[in-house]
C-alpha cells in the first residue's frame, strides 16, 4: 500500500459524547445535557417542562427542530436517558483509555474541548482552571504514548448562554467570545497541541444539506446569517492560533456526505440536481479554505429571497483566516434526482433516493467505500491542501456472545474496504 510512514492512523470522540461528568468541576450546562438518547426508531429530543408542569420532548436534529411550547423551560426528566451525563466516563478514565489507544497503535487522537468547561457562561471574566487543568492532563497523557492530539474547538456543544444570553449565533458578539476562547486554549496548550479544528460539521447549519430534504419550513436566511458568524469566528480563531504558535495547523471539519451525491440517472436534470446538491456540500469548505463565498452562493440565498451582506472587513477576515487543511466525516454517499423519490434512504440527515447499486446498513445508510475515493479526489482537485478523514465507521445491531465478545466481521470488512479506497486515492 501507499501509506507513508508518518500517516496519521487514529480515532475520534467528542466531549459531549464521551466525557460524562456533565456537571462536575465547574462545567456549565449545554443543550446536549438536555438532549435524550435516540434509537433507530426514535429520534433524539430536547426535554422541556411547561408552566403547567407537563414534560415535552422536542425533536431536534441539525437545522430542523420542533416547536418549543410557549413558556416552557429546559428540564432534565429523571425518566429519560441523557447520553452526555455519564457517557463512557472518559473524563475520569482518560488515562486508561489513552493507554489502550497507545496499545492499539493510534498515532492521532481526535477529541474536543468542551467550551463550557473553560468558560461555563461564555462571558466569564476568567477561565475555569479545573477545566484547563483537565485537558492539559489529557494532552500530556497522549504525548506519553506518542499520540498526536487533534482538537476540535467546538463540537455541537454550545454553552447554554449562547442561546439564553446571546440569542444564538446571529449575535456577532459570539465571534469575539469564540476568539477569546480559542486564544485561551491556544495559549494554555502551546507545545502540546498543534492540530486544531474550529467547528465540527459546520455545514449541518445549512438550511438544506441533502437532496430530498424539505427546507421549505426552515428560516434559510437565519441559517446563512448564523453560518456567516461562525465562519468569521472560525477565521478569528485561525488567526489567533497562528499568532500564538506559527507551528499550529488549523482545519475545517465538514459533513462529507453532503458533497458525495451521485445523479440517480444520466438524465441531465438529475446531473444538475446532483451538482446543486453537492454545491450545498461545498459551500462551507469553499468559504473556509478559499477564504471567500463561491459564485453559486447567490443562487442558494435566492431560494429564501435573501442576499447575505458581507462587509469589506468581514471579507478581509475570511481571507486572512482561511484554514490550513480540510477534514471531513465520511459514512455514506447520496443520490440526487429531479423527480419524486420512490425508495428513501436515511441516516445522519440523509434523505433522498436509494442507490440501487449499493447495500444499506440497518440504519439505512448506504455502504459505499468507493465514494470515499471519489470525494478524496474531488477535495484534492478543488483545494490542493492536506485532507484528513476524521470520522468513518459502521453502525450495526451487534450481538454480544456469552463470553462478552462481539464478532463484527461486517465492521472489519467495512473498514478494510474504505482503507483500500484511501490507498487507491493516494
Amino acid at each position: 500500500m501507499s501509506f507513508p510512514k508518518n500517516f496519521f492512523w487514529g480515532g475520534a470522540i467528542a466531549a459531549n459524547q464521551a466525557e460524562g461528568a456533565y456537571n462536575e468541576d465547574g462545567k456549565g450546562l449545554t443543550m446536549s445535557d438536555f438532549t435524550t438518547g435516540g434509537t433507530v426508531d426514535r429520534r433524539r429530543a430536547v426535554t422541556y417542562k411547561t408552566p403547567e408542569g407537563n414534560i415535552v420532548r422536542v425533536e431536534r436534529f441539525g437545522p430542523i427542530s420542533g416547536e418549543v411550547p410557549e413558556g416552557a423551560e429546559l428540564y432534565i426528566d429523571p425518566n429519560e436517558y441523557y447520553p452526555s451525563h455519564e457517557a463512557v466516563d472518559h473524563y475520569h478514565r482518560f488515562k486508561e483509555d489513552i493507554r489502550l489507544f497507545g496499545e492499539m497503535g493510534m498515532k492521532m487522537f481526535r477529541m474536543s474541548i468542551a467550551w463550557s468547561r473553560i468558560y461555563p457562561n461564555v462571558n466569564d471574566e476568567t477561565p475555569n482552571q479545573k477545566g484547563l487543568d483537565h485537558y492539559r492532563e489529557v494532552f500530556e497523557e497522549c504525548r506519553k504514548y506518542g499520540i498526536e492530539p487533534l482538537v476540535t474547538i467546538h463540537h455541537f456543544d454550545d454553552p447554554l448562554a449562547v442561546d439564553t444570553v446571546y440569542g444564538g449565533w446571529e449575535n456577532r458578539e459570539l465571534i469575539h467570545q469564540f476568539e477569546r476562547y480559542a486564544k485561551t486554549i491556544g495559549e494554555a496548550y502551546k507545545g502540546l497541541v498543534k492540530y486544531w479544528l474550529t467547528f465540527n460539521e459546520i455545514n449541518t447549519n445549512m438550511p438544506r444539506i441533502f437532496p430530498g430534504m424539505d427546507g421549505s419550513k426552515i428560516d434559510g436566511a437565519k441559517c446563512y446569517r448564523q453560518l456567516h458568524n461562525k465562519f468569521l469566528a472560525s477565521a478569528a480563531a485561525v488567526k489567533v492560533l497562528h499568532e500564538i504558535d506559527p507551528e499550529n495547523k488549523v482545519g475545517c471539519m465538514i459533513l462529507g456526505g453532503a458533497f458525495s451525491n451521485y445523479p440517480y440517472t444520466c438524465n441531465p436534470d438529475d446531473v444538475i440536481a446532483a451538482m446543486e446538491a453537492n454545491q450545498n456540500g461545498w459551500y462551507c469548505p469553499d468559504v473556509q479554505i478559499l477564504g471567500r463565498y463561491p459564485a453559486y452562493a447567490k443562487r442558494m440565498w435566492s431560494e429564501y429571497n435573501f442576499e447575505l451582506e458581507v462587509s469589506e472587513e468581514d471579507a478581509k477576515l475570511l481571507k486572512e483566516g482561511h484554514v490550513d487543511f480540510m477534514s471531513y466525516s465520511y459514512y455514506h454517499s447520496g443520490v440526487a434526482t429531479a423527480k419524486p423519490v420512490k425508495a428513501e434512504a436515511g441516516g445522519n440527515l440523509m434523505h433522498g433516493a436509494k442507490n440501487p447499486y449499493l447495500k444499506y446498513s440497518a440504519w439505512n445508510w448506504s455502504i459505499d467505500a468507493q465514494g470515499l475515493r471519489w470525494t478524496l479526489n474531488e477535495c484534492e482537485s478543488r483545494y490542493h491542501c492536506p485532507v484528513i478523514i476524521v470520522e468513518n465507521g459502521l453502525g450495526a445491531i451487534d450481538v454480544k456472545e456469552e463470553d462478552g465478545s462481539v464478532h463484527d466481521d461486517y465492521r472489519i470488512d467495512y473498514m478494510r474496504e474504505h482503507v483500500i479506497q484511501m490507498d487507491l486515492a493516494l
